[in-house]
């Protein structure tokens, strides 16, 4: 399972990531950040992404992890 972490603040709404995702798991917030834009939004189940890192790949600005959550058992 991967979890995706988005920097709010750095996204500048260039939507690359949307569109690079295989999985159509992001889409852009309803709301604004500092820069007066709609970040985007990890919108997946949490065992939707499988860990592609395109999205953190695509991004210009480097606000985007993806981390190997570990299941718990």
């Amino acid at each position: 399972m991967f979890i995706v972490k988005i920097n709010r603040e750095r996204c500048k709404s260039c939507e690359l990531c949307i569109e690079h995702c295989p999985r159509d798991l992001l889409e852009l917030d309803d709301n604004l950040n500092a820069r007066g834009v709609r970040p985007a939004v990890f919108r997946g189940e949490s065992n939707g992404c499988i860990g592609c890192i395109n999205c953190a790949l695509m991004c210009p600005d480097a606000a985007i992890e993806i981390e190997e959550q570990q299941d718990e058992e």
